[in-house]
């Protein structure tokens, strides 16, 4: 059986420059103000992340920035039995 470990991690929305996915002072959002060259930011996190062998599980934004929820797969199940006796 496959297992996973799970990692959570916040931007501010200053790493974006101008958010992907743009918030109006309002708090509607959308993406018709965004930039054509702005996912670029977002492209180089989910590439380095990916690299490490983690895979974007969903990708939440909100006016302050944004949170990304990651999994990967644990090399294996004797990897999990010795870290969940560790804690």
């Amino acid at each position: 059986m496959d297992r996973f470990e799970y990692e959570i991690t916040r931007y501010s929305a200053e790493t974006f420059g101008r958010m992907i996915y743009f918030c109006n002072q309002q708090g509607d959002c959308g993406i018709q103000s965004v930039p054509d060259d702005e996912p670029q930011a977002l492209v180089d996190i989910m590439n380095q992340r990916g690299l490490e062998g983690w895979e974007l599980v969903q990708l939440l934004f909100g006016r302050d920035g944004a949170m990304a929820c990651w999994k990967r797969k644990l090399r294996a199940a004797a990897e999990y039995d010795v870290q969940a006796t560790e804690t």
